[in-house]
């Protein structure tokens, strides 16, 4: 979750996500999402290590995409914990107010 809660991060996630499956060269991310080198390269290491994205040489570019089998275990386990074990439409149709 910390990786995702930069908005840079966040970004790159997303557009990591609608590149699928191929995904996109570090260059061809940077282009995209106007941010220079470092920066993205810092992101970037940060989504790896918390296993939301793969990377894969073809030789010499990096090209990374979404890892969509974390993507969603992430989502499963939101989905399962948001309204306390129930699901989510079961709460609202009941008219329970989440508590915030």
């Amino acid at each position: 979750m910390a990786a995702l809660a930069h908005a840079s991060r966040l970004k790159i996630y997303r557009r990591l996500v609608q590149a699928a499956p191929h995904g996109l060269s570090a260059g061809e991310l940077a282009q995209v999402l106007k941010v220079r080198a470092p920066t993205l390269s810092f992101h970037l290491k940060a989504l790896l290590h918390a296993g939301l994205i793969k990377a894969r040489h073809s030789g010499r570019f990096i090209y990374y995409s979404a890892d969509f089998t974390a993507m969603n275990k992430l989502l499963s386990y939101l989905t399962e914990n948001c309204c306390g074990g129930l699901p989510c439409d079961t709460r609202v149709k009941r008219g329970v107010e989440r508590k915030a």
